[in-house]
């Protein structure tokens, strides 16, 4: 099987990696040398094959992980996918917390890496529910109209954009958090764009 081709994007995000670097390194290594295009997306590294995201490397505080977009189809037989929020439809994680675990699950990883690209090449979609109209929580509505513009704008956002903002905005018990986070999401709210983009 050939290897990929490292993306320079990817190079620079390594460089500045500051918690999980050799954890990170080692992930890409294994993806390296399977079929696939390395890239940078959502500001992390991705992989993908015809042009369609496979899994990606991500790390966190206290853990890092492969993404698997498909996760939810996939055989599982260690048992080690894990859906991230209850949220999550059809994506699965598998997560480690040290270079010395993952060291020790590498073929097992590969095996997984292998077994989403077959996935992903055979074209098969996993399947999801579809999403109960979302109610717009009153205490975002409220929110929102302290803000000049803000309610209008936040109205012109897609359904999938504006439902990613309010379980960001409650995300939290906390008022005055949840009022920071508006407020710093009031400008991305106003251009039209997503959480993540």
């Amino acid at each position: 099987m050939p290897k990929s081709l490292p993306n320079k994007r990817v190079d620079v995000f390594l460089k500045k990696e500051a918690h999980w670097p050799k954890e990170i390194a080692l992930l890409r290594e294994i993806a390296l040398s399977l079929r696939l295009t390395e890239e940078l997306k959502w500001g992390q590294p991705c992989y993908t094959v015809n042009g369609r995201n496979v899994f990606l490397i991500h790390g966190f505080k206290e853990y890092f992980a492969v993404l698997f977009f498909k996760g939810s189809i996939m055989k599982d037989p260690r048992k080690i996918l894990i859906r991230q929020t209850e949220n999550v439809q059809v994506s699965r994680q598998i997560r480690f917390t040290s270079l010395k675990e993952l060291t020790a699950a590498k073929t097992v990883i590969k095996a997984y890496m292998k077994e989403a690209i077959a996935i992903e090449e055979a074209g098969i979609e996993a399947p999801v529910v579809k999403a109960a109209a979302f109610v717009v929580p009153p205490e975002v509505t409220t929110a929102l109209k302290k803000v000049p513009g803000l309610t209008v704008a936040f109205k012109k956002l897609t359904p999938g954009r504006q439902r990613a903002y309010c379980l960001h905005f409650m995300g939290t018990k906390v008022e005055a958090t949840r009022a920071s986070r508006i407020t710093k999401a009031a400008p991305k709210i106003l251009t039209g764009k997503g959480l993540n983009d």
